[in-house]
């Protein structure tokens, strides 16, 4: 059994069946790398969706498993010698699922470090990147009259999105043949800029094309088309095309 003193955010979100792997999250672009996660991989786990419009995750319930109140966070029952323990960081949690379930990470050193690459190339550019392109085009930021800080990120999206694209030129996977964590990380991103900005036909200039029009919106289809990858999003919509 959990223990609410060592994890209190089972006293906010109780558990219905605490032999499962906790899943405190939403389907934003973060929050569905774990749920897509543990859905491919197979792992029993149990939902407990986290209101953060509403700043559950700043809850001091929240805070005391993830003190940077962010989504998603963990709690495994049957950690690391058989005991629980709380997770939080969306790449941190890939990583540990991938290790726990023996799947989408290579065992092999080199091909582990180029996946490893690929996931904090997620997490280190193209999240805080897409993310502060939809806060100025979507969000509050549009209203800012200065479109400088706009146009800097829109350029960086297409930068990065064109990294992405030159990486599954002649590839089915980022990794190639293989599904990896590199692609349940990127995936949720991808399609944000479609599905929650709007701004995936939206160009930089009158020469440049829409953002989801090379290799990575065919990859996003691919990756969309998996039963498991549209339950881990809770919504088909998420991967409409």
């Amino acid at each position: 059994m959990l223990d609410p003193k060592k994890f209190p955010v089972i006293r906010r979100w109780p558990a219905r069946h605490p032999e499962r792997i906790q899943l405190y999250s939403l389907n934003t672009p973060n929050g569905v790398k774990v749920s897509i996660m543990l859905e491919e991989t197979g792992l029993s786990y149990e939902l407990h969706l986290v209101d953060i419009l509403n700043d559950e995750s700043r809850l001091p319930e929240f805070l005391a498993l993830n003190p940077n109140g962010k989504i998603p966070a963990i709690i495994d029952p049957d950690g690391p010698g058989g005991e629980p323990i709380g997770g939080f960081e969306s790449g941190a949690i890939l990583i540990y699922l991938a290790e726990k379930s023996g799947q989408f990470l290579a065992a092999d050193p080199a091909v582990r470090l180029q996946t490893l690459q690929w996931v904090f190339f997620q997490v280190a550019s193209i999240g805080p990147m897409f993310g502060q392109l939809g806060y100025f085009y979507k969000y509050a930021g549009r209203e800012i009259e200065d479109k400088r800080p706009l146009q800097r990120y829109a350029a960086e999206t297409q930068r990065l999105l064109g990294v992405l694209d030159t990486r599954l030129d002649g590839r089915r996977w980022i990794m190639g043949d293989d599904f990896s964590i590199a692609d349940i990380a990127t995936l949720g991103w991808v399609r944000s800029l479609r599905e929650h900005y709007q701004a995936g036909g939206w160009p930089i200039s009158a020469r440049s094309p829409g953002f989801l029009a090379g290799y990575s919106g065919a990859w996003r289809g691919q990756l969309c088309s998996g039963v498991s990858t549209f339950r881990g999003n809770r919504d088909r919509a998420c991967c409409a095309q």
